[in-house]
């Protein structure tokens, strides 16, 4: 079966979204079964609103662009397919013979594929829908890791060392800082701030992740007594941090600031913590909040993430062509020393809507920190090794004491 192939981004954007595009669009243009490419411009909402972009011409000077591309080169969305979509949806796939359908994203685009395939199969429309992994959150079933992730992980460590440098160095004057990171339901690009630490006593002191709710007031003696011990507090935190009752410490109650799934907008939790620190503990409080820039910034981009984003591409394109649909390509680690990892495929019906939150066994009994088996999962993702500074902490010249 031969026929045109749709593409398109759906989520928030990462730093290798557009590698994942190249792909698709390289295993497309080498494929006899593809007879156009088009690419939805805005995910789903492009296709419903019969917005393409023609790339059956890509050149290479474009696909290799792609791929020095950060967020999503069609444009993304956020929107959730309704059953009041499935005619028009239809009619479009229909009217431009579209037979492969290719959706790049997260939770919510894994849904979109269940859904589009699903009203296809019950049309009678020829159609094989396949989702490809993108999240810088990882908590997708079914793939070790997600593309999106690593280079996310890679910046979160990044700004736990160069923040937690600065707060070294100024300790006696800003006694606590607090690096907030994105995580709506779980905490994997928090808990990669742990790759700054080398040393017991180096930042980030605490870790505090949604899978392990938190109230104010363990927050505020955990922060004395790495005080304490430390002499100055570097704190990392998800900015979907939970109390024990399950409701957010803080999220924007805004009309306008809620998702298409009435979820309000996160992103504050670290102002809030850092006016209780100086409130109640009387220490001087400051906060880094990245924002956007720890799921987009392609110039901290991990090499291996990059190039796992485009392999996931390519293999959606395979898998589609020979005859898989329904499916969710994932990455699976290979045993051995070195590290690895093939491609597979998942139903998607077991990816939709869930969401994997870090094990039990990659947080620390007191839920403050991280494990060494965490450590040994994520360092790999990053690409290079992070750099090591240098601290002249001892005065060695005195002659007055």
């Amino acid at each position: 079966m031969s026929g045109t192939l749709v593409v398109g981004q759906s989520g928030g954007s990462t730093a290798t979204l557009s590698n994942t595009l190249a792909g698709v669009l390289e295993a497309a243009l080498q494929s006899d079964a593809v007879d156009r490419i088009y690419g939805m411009c805005n995910g789903i909402e492009g296709l419903l609103q019969e917005r393409f972009v023609d790339l059956t011409n890509a050149s290479t000077q474009l696909r290799d662009a792609l791929r020095r591309t950060p967020s999503a080169a069609l444009g993304s969305c956020r929107y959730g397919l309704q059953e009041t979509d499935a005619e028009r949806a239809l009619d479009v796939l229909k009217a431009h013979d579209v037979r492969y359908f290719i959706y790049i994203g997260g939770n919510g685009s894994a849904l979109t594929v269940q859904a589009v395939d699903r009203w296809a199969q019950e049309s009678g429309h020829d159609l094989h829908a396949v989702a490809v992994p993108k999240t810088i959150d990882n908590d997708l079933w079914g793939t070790d890791h997600t593309p999106g992730y690593g280079s996310a992980a890679r910046f979160a460590a990044l700004a736990a060392l160069d923040g937690g440098s600065d707060s070294w160095a100024l300790r006696t004057h800003d006694q606590v800082k607090i690096l907030e990171t994105f995580g709506r339901n779980t905490g994997w690009v928090t808990a990669a701030t742990a790759l700054a630490k080398r040393e017991e006593a180096d930042p980030p002191h605490l870790i505090f992740v949604p899978e392990r709710p938190l109230t104010q007031e363990r927050f505020l003696q955990e922060v004395q007594a790495a005080f304490d011990r430390f002499g100055y507090v570097h704190v990392a935190v998800c900015e979907g941090l939970r109390r024990p009752d399950g409701e957010l410490l803080f999220a924007s109650d805004r009309a306008v600031d809620r998702d298409a799934f009435g979820r309000g907008q996160l992103g504050g939790v670290s102002t809030l913590l850092a006016e209780l620190v100086a409130d109640e503990l009387d220490l001087k409080s400051r906060t880094d909040k990245p924002g956007t820039m720890q799921r987009a910034c392609l110039s901290l981009a991990s090499s291996v993430d990059l190039e796992e984003a485009y392999l996931v591409g390519k293999a959606a394109v395979k898998a589609a062509v020979s005859g898989d649909t329904g499916k969710m390509i994932t990455l699976e680690r290979t045993p051995g020393p070195e590290y690895a990892v093939t491609t597979g495929l998942i139903d998607v019906s077991d990816v939709a809507g869930k969401e994997r939150p870090l094990p039990d066994s990659y947080l620390n009994e007191a839920g403050n920190h991280v494990t060494s088996a965490f450590l040994d999962y994520v360092r790999p993702l990053i690409g290079a090794q992070l750099p090591e500074y240098v601290r002249l902490s001892l005065p060695t010249v005195s002659k007055l004491i």
